[in-house]
């Protein structure tokens, strides 16, 4: 058993200033940031939210985009026995309203660059919650009005299971739900990720997804400032800059999603450029095609494939280095201090399978989320029987290797046949003129359902084409029926595809 407190964040960047106090943890432009100053800066902010009045396991909401600032806020969370809400720029004034009335709290944290989406937003409320200015000057400001010299927040009370994040999951199946990470939970998540795709201090991590995610924290910038490496943050993604701060900074290590490394495969400049620094690449979020997995190999990138989800802090499963070219498409194996199983979606009862199959995926262990804000009934649904239901159908083979199928709610019926739109997009991405797909089933007199395919070209190509493309890899139940072509197709701010968005552009169209 840890003592109490031995597992919290804050000591995280604390023991790094003691041991590595004059080592850059931040990057930002042309900014430097050492691990003295990162745990001196939130050690004061920490200290004046206390003296402000804020209170163990008030929320601190923030809407900002990647910046170093808000890093120095969520150690200075850790310290204080906060928690940090942070909220995506993405959202619009009435969703980040409703984010701000369910959370409630005692401090909004906004970048100048946000203040007037920040003000559209909180117009909607009853009360204006108190601001802070997400900035250096900001800061500086609010920390001089609330001099606590730094010392109460190392008297602050916080514990392991105190929770530390609030994050929002995306809302992509209804109402967003602000799922709670704790200290705990964190610890774990990096520690079985640090046990797998490891960091050391001497690594360059390219952090590119936004702090409003979970990966933005929990996949490689949390452990990388636990381990003592530096962070090279970006405001946000931009495919050719990342592309040249690979070769620029010698960046050793990088996560992204799918949609990340597409959009930098598709850079004119992608075959050209030199990235002999990037030791691993992880990818997580959705399945990533095989097409493309294939593309950063052969430019000599050792892909680390994973699959994780929000309530788990995120990681689950991982596919390392040395099975990547062998297990193409796979999730791989549970992390260290992770369990999983499948269960049976054919019959009412939560019954596991045993052996090699298909299920929902559930998960359990220390990196499992303590719950949903303020959300009993959503909670006691999603941890039903000790075990996180995901809500994603995953195979299991006989050597234990995970790939992930579809999401449960994505999934659909044709002629009686279970399809997983998941595999019929991969297979569309493998077509040389497709840029981006997409597919949804829809109603059909004769089969019940069938596939719709939504594709952007990038390239001359025809529906016949591509269809019968899709009929020489797949079973004829799995080709879609209906191909259209659109300009773009809606996705999340990591780069999901918002299948509900989708649907609904669909409905839109098909009425008119």
């Amino acid at each position: 058993m840890s003592r109490q407190g031995e597992l919290t964040i804050g000591r995280w960047i604390r023991d790094r200033a003691s041991a590595t106090p004059a080592r850059t943890a931040i990057e930002q432009d042309s900014e430097h940031v050492s691990y003295a100053e990162l745990d001196a800066r939130s050690e004061r902010l920490a200290a004046a939210l206390l003296v402000a009045g804020l209170q163990r396991g008030d929320r601190v909401a923030s809407l900002t985009g990647n910046r170093l600032e808000h890093v120095e806020l969520l150690f200075a969370c850790a310290k204080a026995g906060l928690i940090l809400a942070p909220l995506s720029l993405r959202l619009a004034a009435p969703e980040i309203a409703y984010q701000l009335s369910d959370c409630e709290p005692a401090l909004f944290a906004v970048e100048l660059e946000q203040q007037s989406h920040a003000d559209a937003a909180v117009s909607e409320l009853p009360r204006r919650p108190p601001e802070l200015v997400l900035d250096r000057s900001g800061i500086d400001e609010f920390v001089a009005e609330h001099d606590g010299g730094g010392a109460g927040a190392r008297q602050a009370r916080v514990d392991d299971h105190d929770p530390l994040l609030l994050l929002y999951t995306s809302g992509t199946t209804g109402r967003p739900k602000g799922a709670l990470l704790t200290h705990a939970n964190c610890f774990w998540t990096n520690l079985s990720f640090d046990l797998t795709a490891t960091l050391a201090g001497s690594d360059v991590v390219l952090q590119v997804l936004p702090q409003f995610h979970v990966g933005g924290w929990n996949v490689q910038p949390l452990l990388a400032w636990w381990k003592g490496a530096t962070v090279v943050l970006e405001r946000s993604f931009d495919p050719a800059r990342a592309l040249e701060l690979i070769e620029r900074r010698r960046i050793t290590t990088m996560m992204g999603v799918p949609a990340n490394y597409l959009f930098m495969s598709q850079q004119p400049g992608f075959a050209r450029a030199d990235l002999s620094s990037l030791r691993q690449a992880i990818v997580g979020g959705a399945p990533m095609p095989e097409a493309l997995l294939r593309a950063w190999l052969a430019r000599g990138v050792a892909i680390i494939q994973g699959y994780g989800l929000t309530e788990a802090s995120p990681n689950v499963l991982c596919l390392p280095e040395e099975d990547a070219s062998r297990r193409l498409g796979w999730a791989g194996k549970p992390y260290p201090h992770v369990e999983v199983a499948l269960r049976d979606v054919g019959s009412d009862s939560d019954e596991l399978l045993f052996g090699p199959g298909a299920g929902e995926l559930v998960v359990r262990g220390p990196g499992v989320f303590a719950g949903y804000w303020r959300n009993p009934e959503a909670t006691e649904q999603t941890l039903r029987g000790g075990w996180l239901h995901t809500g994603d159908i995953a195979e299991r083979d006989a050597e234990g290797y995970y790939r992930i199928c579809d999401r449960l709610k994505d999934m659909y019926i044709s002629g009686g046949e279970n399809v997983y739109p998941a595999e019929v997009e991969a297979v569309l991405h493998e077509h040389p003129a497709i840029a981006d797909a997409a597919v949804v089933g829809v109603a059909d007199a004769r089969w019940g359902e069938v596939g719709l395919a939504v594709v952007v070209a990038a390239g001359e190509v025809s529906a016949e084409e591509l269809l019968e493309h899709c009929s020489a890899r797949l079973a004829r139940f799995k080709v879609p029926r209906h191909v259209r072509f659109a300009e773009v197709l809606p996705r999340s701010a990591t780069g999901k595809l918002l299948k509900r968005e989708l649907r609904e552009q669909l409905s839109v169209g098909a009425a008119s």
